[in-house]
């Protein structure tokens, strides 16, 4: 089954671009859209209904550009809207959740990590997540600040090291050997991340095992794309921070939506 239509993908800002690039490594035939809502980044602190209409806007926008699939590229938007975007619109969504099954699953000491925004620790479904997994303690962290310093291109700044010392301590205080990225924009704070923690303490995001229930979907249910690659960038602030995130490779077009 073939379909040259695009992969659609939609976050509160840059930090699905992380998303992004694992599902590109995995399927480079594939055209994509990215939709970088970031004049209402960061959504982590937004009700779930402000969630909803803001996904339901961006989903709107990317099936205009004729999107084949949805990726809601962002934890807070998977974990308080996709149930919903599911029951309303006919084309398939794949979600991003925290990866707290492997970090469970494989965690000698029974202590795990998970630095996340608010909206996703405090959503419904995060939680029917955490009760699978009574016999491991899971220190949770709000990355107060976090998003909101990489939309401003602040990754490397004082203020930044600042407050991963202030959320990381703790945990390995408390033993972790696991920690799990619950937000899409930070992968991008791995380097800065594992100048903190011990070396033995694993850090997991969910990037290729988004990409490859990506290739799955497509594979059993909408299509492939045999020969492409083109891929379109929106934003709604300033073109220069997505820009300068994919390393000025592609064209960003600022869209007031």
């Amino acid at each position: 089954m073939v379909n040259h239509n695009p992969i659609g993908l939609f976050d509160s800002g840059i930090g699905g671009t992380s998303i992004w690039s694992a599902i590109h490594e995995l399927l480079p035939h594939e055209n994509t859209v990215y939709l970088a809502d970031s004049k209402n980044a960061p959504y982590g602190q937004k009700s779930k209904d402000e969630i909803l209409a803001l996904s339901i806007k961006n989903t709107e926008f990317l099936l205009e550009q004729n999107a084949k699939i949805i990726v809601v590229a962002c934890n807070t938007a998977t974990t308080n809207a996709i149930k919903e975007l599911r029951a309303q619109y006919d084309v398939p969504f794949i979600g991003i959740e925290p990866a707290i099954k492997p970090a469970a699953t494989h965690s000698k000491t029974q202590n795990i990590g998970i630095l996340a925004t608010k909206g996703t620790l405090s959503s419904e479904l995060f939680n029917k997540a955490v009760e699978i997994y009574q016999d491991t303690h899971i220190v949770e962290q709000v990355g107060f600040g976090l998003v909101q310093l990489i939309e401003e291109g602040k990754i490397d700044s004082p203020e930044m090291t600042r407050l991963l010392h202030e959320y990381l301590e703790p945990m390995i205080a408390a033993n972790i050997d696991y920690l799990v990225l619950g937000c899409s924009h930070y992968p991008y704070l791995i380097p800065q991340i594992q100048k903190i923690l011990p070396k033995h303490i694993k850090i997991i995001d969910s990037g290729e095992a988004v990409a490859r229930q990506t290739q799955k979907v497509l594979e059993e249910k909408v299509g492939l794309n045999p020969s492409g690659g083109e891929h379109a960038f929106y934003t709604n602030a300033d073109p220069k921070v997505l820009s300068d995130i994919l390393h000025n490779q592609y064209e960003v077009v600022r869209r007031d939506f």
